[in-house]
């Protein structure tokens, strides 16, 4: 496992402090579970993105997201995010 450091403003430790008391947490645990929750939305907004300019199909979409194409539906749908064009239909299609 690979080690990262990090300096942090006070105010953001303080809240990384109640964060860590409150789950129950050692500092190394909560440190990975923030990173990692972090790296989700982040990885299923690049996705979006990637699929509302057209750049990836749907099924692809979900792919990056690490997510079923049920919930990427979802997240599309409530961001407002089209992504039914023909170019992308038959590979969607195919990947199904």
């Amino acid at each position: 496992m690979g080690s990262i450091s990090a300096r942090v403003p006070d105010d953001l430790e303080e809240e990384l402090q109640t964060f860590i008391d409150e789950e129950r947490l050692d500092t190394s645990t909560a440190i990975r579970k923030l990173l990692s929750e972090g790296l989700d939305e982040w990885r299923t907004e690049q996705a979006l993105e990637r699929l509302e300019r057209g750049e990836v199909t749907f099924s692809k979409a979900a792919e990056l997201a690490g997510v079923d194409t049920w919930e990427l539906a979802r997240l599309a749908r409530e961001r407002d995010i089209t992504w039914g064009g023909d170019d992308h239909l038959e590979s969607d299609l195919d990947d199904l």
